[in-house]
């Protein structure tokens, strides 16, 4: 994961320098672990170089990981998170609203939208669910997944047994990509966009600390620091800040599979996914949840 997030890191402190800032707040924590990290990729460098050189064991595939994190993984680089003033998580989220509605740098870029579209939810919850970027109907609204994704959101959120209202919704980048001609177009934010807005994701994971993550799609996974499609993610658990991560599929792959004739399978991987979300929240799971699709062909 740390490989994985180097480059975010160094994308983002080219654009700071680019910007004219020449130093980036890093709090005492990460200050103690940055030197680990770096034994811990030359570690890694070291490793890969021997594994290279060395005579290759047995064509037998390596071992499936467990479905389970790995709590001295390195996640997302704690140097990127904030201090942000306030008393509570309320007063500090309001506060980092105010904060990336006035950031220089993905305002910078000039391939962002004007409108900021933070967050909404439960500061308090168990469940944080993360998407990429948001749209139209999100930057009329001024809140995340409220379109025809977020209504089809709302819904798992409910077979889950829960509200809006008791979950926490935000996205990586918190600006509308922009195009040419948008109207009621919509693009996926790029690694240079996401990486603008990098901090503020993270710091409201450190502000909220929920118990589990859900990355909704490639893109809000790719943000995070966990490369590849989410075919290959999906099914285990990643770590991000501390917190296990669930990759799974974006409603608006689900609405689009439904549409062709294809939704059934996606569903019931998204629904698995859930499930392992509302596990490790410690969400009661009852045995019609457990049945969901598992008496339909698909």
């Amino acid at each position: 994961m740390l490989a994985d997030a180097l480059p975010l890191l160094r994308q983002y402190l080219r654009q700071q320098a680019d910007d004219g800032q020449t130093h980036v707040p890093v709090r005492p924590e990460a200050r103690e672990l940055l030197p680990r990290l770096a034994s811990r990729r030359q570690a890694e460098s070291d490793a890969a170089r021997l594994s290279r050189t060395a005579p290759g064991p047995s064509s037998q595939p390596p071992a499936a990981a467990p479905p389970s994190p790995d709590p001295g993984s390195a996640s997302a680089v704690p140097s990127l998170v904030l201090e942000v003033a306030g008393a509570t998580r309320e007063e500090k989220l309001a506060r980092l609203a105010q904060m990336a509605e006035e950031a220089p740098a993905p305002r910078a870029l000039g391939t962002l939208r004007g409108t900021m579209v933070f967050a909404v939810g439960n500061p308090n919850a168990g469940v944080m669910f993360i998407g990429e970027a948001p749209g139209a109907e999100e930057e009329r609204q001024h809140e995340p997944f409220v379109g025809p994704a977020g209504q089809l959101l709302t819904k798992i959120i409910t077979a889950m047994g829960l509200k809006r209202a008791d979950v926490y919704i935000s996205n990586i980048c918190k600006f509308r990509p922009a195009m040419e001609n948008q109207g009621n177009g919509n693009r996926k934010p790029s690694a240079q966009e996401m990486a603008a807005c990098l901090p503020f994701i993270l710091t409201e994971i450190d502000i909220i600390r929920p118990k589990v993550i859900v990355a909704l799609g490639g893109t809000a996974a790719e943000g995070l620091g966990i490369p590849g499609p989410v075919g290959r993610n999906r099914g285990r658990f990643h770590v991000v800040g501390g917190v296990p991560v669930v990759v799974t599929w974006h409603p608006s792959y689900l609405l689009r599979q439904e549409q062709e004739g294809a939704g059934l399978q996606a569903k019931r991987q998204s629904w698995e996914d859930m499930l392992m979300a509302m596990d490790e929240a410690g969400l009661p799971i009852s045995e019609k949840q457990r049945g969901f699709f598992k008496s339909r062909a698909g």
